[in-house]
């Protein structure tokens, strides 16, 4: 009885509630929004048929939709992308798997090089009020600068469009880790520092065991934070450089005029964000500390 009255209970119903008005909704409006249109590849040679499948058209379809995709066809376009997901059918036909992938070991590379210079530079910056000052000048100019700022100087410079790609991911990733890093290694009690002092514990191991367990809910909540804006930033990259991602994968079916397929690909880029946002959450109330 105590979980039907939970309050998760509750809002979990009321998430419920909320999607099937949305879906409602999304249903009545585009319940007429297509038209039946005479076969397209009619007058086509088969040398254009083939080429229009290769861009990912299907000139032999006789529906036309007339404007937002209805659900059904947003049914039909998810069960075809989940159902085979890790096809390869040339350079602009791939399974949204693969994209995923790509997108994903872009972002995981940017976000571990940003951690390796992050989470160090904070710890020195969180002990060492010079050095604070001395660095914040530089932070403050160069946090608020766009991240797809540098992506021209990073293509002139790097000349290749997927470690470019990494390069944003890594300088978008690096100011939220090394703000809250810094923050959380400040903030650490003054007498569990003075207790160590007092055992006389080395530096290294003071650092290891009485400080990073202290700002690791801190750090965390940066790396949350880093992480968001990585996978936010990747899309919008992978669109500017092309080849692979599944930001190029929306750009692509935009270009295909497949409006179905860009829904599919924003819903795939938001559940995906929301997990990482679910691990680095679940990550940081391991390391809370409550009394």
């Amino acid at each position: 009885m105590e979980f039907w009255r939970s309050l998760n209970f509750r809002a979990a119903l009321l998430s419920v509630l909320i999607l099937l008005v949305l879906l409602g909704i999304w249903y009545v409006a585009t319940s007429t929004s297509t038209t039946p249109v005479s076969n397209s590849s009619v007058g086509m040679t088969p040398e254009q048929i083939e080429y229009a499948k290769m861009m990912g058209k299907d000139p032999g379809n006789n529906t036309k939709a007339a404007g937002f995709p209805t659900l059904g066809q947003m049914g039909a376009a998810v069960w075809r992308h989940l159902s085979n997901p890790f096809y390869d059918n040339g350079p602009n036909d791939k399974g949204i798997a693969i994209q995923l992938a790509h997108s994903l070991a872009r972002v995981a590379l940017g976000f571990g090089l940003a951690m390796l210079v992050a989470i160090p530079l904070g710890f020195v910056i969180g002990m060492s009020p010079l050095m604070r000052k001395a660095l914040d000048p530089f932070i403050q100019v160069l946090k608020p600068i766009s991240p797809l700022a540098w992506m021209p100087l990073a293509l002139y410079t790097i000349k290749d469009s997927s470690v470019s790609g990494i390069f944003v991911i890594f300088i978008c990733s690096i100011w939220p880790m090394l703000m809250n890093t810094a923050f959380g290694v400040a903030s650490v009690k003054r007498e569990w520092l003075n207790v160590a002092s007092t055992l006389e514990v080395n530096p290294l191991r003071k650092a290891f065991l009485v400080i990073l367990p202290a700002a690791a809910p801190t750090i965390l909540t940066g790396m949350r934070i880093s992480m968001g804006i990585a996978w936010l930033v990747i899309v919008a990259a992978e669109m500017l450089v092309g080849g692979t991602g599944i930001g190029y994968f929306v750009w692509n079916e935009w270009n295909n005029l497949s409006l179905t397929n860009v829904i599919f690909a924003i819903l795939v880029i938001g559940v995906v964000g929301m997990l990482l946002d679910m691990a680095f959450g679940l990550a940081q109330k391991a390391v809370t500390y409550t009394e």
